[in-house]
């Protein structure tokens, strides 16, 4: 008798089972979008250090380039050009090349066979510059006139300014295919609430003019797939966090290769993964219900 009054037997379903044949597919493509956008970060954060780290290394350097005038050796020039050079403010060191240094430098460009002994070959100084105030170019060329010294200076501020471009072009691309890999995701999302609408229509359009709002409806559809989003942005984002921390791992120093040095630091990038893919999903289900339920009105 108590079995046949048993509350828990007349218990309704949810109107949305707890498992669907479609959700591993949804799951694992939402989760290789997420893995893309967060070795997408990783690149643009390594991008963005190494474009640091060259800035800083040219900030901090400069090259003269020294002639001898008449009567004067290419030594005796580069020897009181560097000494000139050394007591200008900003200046840490000042030192002047050898010929031999010299002839290194320009022998990828011209060839060994082209350095000949008749050769004027300029001398070369090399200035190791204070990061947090160096002289400028105009600062050191005065020193060098003020001193008779016929030489130019090259500060590196064409390349500081192509590196600097080449970060924002960096920067600019990684944002641009993370907002393409979240817009294929709130697509695909999307497609796959509207599958889910349309397998359950009959009992939608039920509860609708049952007068179920269209908020109470869209909000079974919000909840079910920013669990979905959730659990594929933690796959993703965890997959991404274990191929960088390989790629740290086995690169040494250099990371993902010497000219993109990855950090540890640079793992935390995937952590908000499955937060980011839970709004994304949970957005993009409620928009698609409401639009559907707003449809059959």
């Amino acid at each position: 008798m108590t079995a046949l009054f048993d509350v828990s037997r007349w218990r309704p379903g949810p109107l949305l089972p707890p498992r669907d044949a479609r959700d591993g597919a949804l799951v694992f493509v939402v989760a290789v979008l997420c893995f893309l956008a967060c070795l997408t970060a990783f690149a643009a954060l390594a991008a963005n250090r190494a474009a640091h780290g060259w800035t800083t290394q040219l900030t901090g350097s400069a090259t003269v380039v020294v002639r001898a005038r008449a009567g004067e050796t290419p030594d005796s020039a580069a020897a009181r050009a560097a000494e000139t050079l050394a007591g200008v403010r900003g200046v840490i060191e000042a030192q002047a090349l050898t010929r031999e240094k010299a002839e290194a430098l320009l022998e990828p460009w011209i060839g060994k066979d082209a350095l000949v002994e008749d050769l004027p070959t300029p001398r070369l100084v090399t200035l190791d510059l204070d990061p947090k105030a160096p002289p400028t170019a105009q600062t050191l060329d005065k020193a060098l006139r003020s001193a008779g010294v016929d030489a130019t200076v090259d500060d590196h501020g064409r390349w500081i300014a192509d590196i600097e471009r080449a970060a924002d072009m960096a920067r600019l691309a990684a944002l641009g295919v993370f907002a393409l890999i979240a817009a294929a995701a709130a697509a695909v999302i999307a497609f796959a609430t509207r599958a889910g609408l349309a397998a359950r229509h009959e009992v939608i359009e039920v509860l609708h003019l049952s007068g179920a709002e269209r908020g109470f409806i869209a909000g079974l559809f919000q909840g079910r797939f920013a669990g979905m989003g959730a659990l594929a942005g933690l796959l993703g984002g965890g997959a991404a966090a274990a191929v960088g921390a390989m790629l740290r791992y086995f690169g040494g120093g250099a990371g993902l290769a010497p000219v993109l040095p990855l950090a540890w630091t640079d793992l935390l990038a995937a952590a908000p993964a499955p937060i980011v893919a839970a709004l994304i999903a949970g957005v993009s289900a409620r928009l698609a219900a409401s639009r559907i339920v707003r449809e059959m009105a």
